[in-house]
């Protein structure tokens, strides 16, 4: 099995390149074309993605974080949401790579079979990295009016972050 795993990949090199040449495509030319476009896309969304990572390294060197998380402390206690999972519903949004490393903390801290670290892997296995998608797939079409997308992805993680604490209490 673990053979062709790893053969999955080459094998389907294999047959993109069989079928291009059964129906007459150049097969280099087209991958060189490919290969220019992607440049151009890099190129056209560099500007939107450094502008994102710029505000998200603010955000977090300026410490805004933690004084949001102390300001809703009391309602994330009152709905039955751990405090402590709370930096990473904040984060994940904003950079799945800053999540990564606050999921990473809670599972230290909490391990991976506390209630927190049980909500904590559903809600980075069912969450968005909203703005980076948002950046990427909109700025490559230059799309800018973006309002109803944003706020269809923020409803879905609410939904997911309510799904998972409302999964993590029933089943433990």
């Amino acid at each position: 099995m673990q053979y062709i795993t790893k053969s999955i990949i080459p094998i389907l090199i294999l047959v993109v390149v069989t079928y291009g040449m059964i129906k007459n495509v150049k097969i280099y030319e087209c991958f060189v074309d490919g290969a220019k476009d992607g440049i151009g896309i890099c190129i056209k969304i560099f500007p939107y993605l450094l502008a994102m990572f710029i505000a998200i390294g603010v955000f977090r060197e300026s410490n805004a974080l933690n004084y949001f998380i102390n300001i809703i402390r009391p309602v994330v206690k009152l709905i039955g949401l751990p405090p402590e999972v709370v930096p990473l519903i904040i984060v994940k949004p904003l950079s799945g790579s800053g999540a990564l490393g606050v999921f990473a903390e809670i599972l230290n801290k909490f391990g991976p079979d506390s209630q927190i670290g049980l909500i904590s892997s559903i809600i980075m296995g069912s969450t968005e990295t909203i703005f980076y998608t948002i950046t990427v797939y909109f700025g490559a079409v230059g799309i800018k009016k973006i309002r109803h997308v944003l706020w269809a992805a923020f409803f879905a993680d609410l939904i997911s972050v309510i799904c998972a604490v409302t999964l993590i209490r029933i089943m433990f």
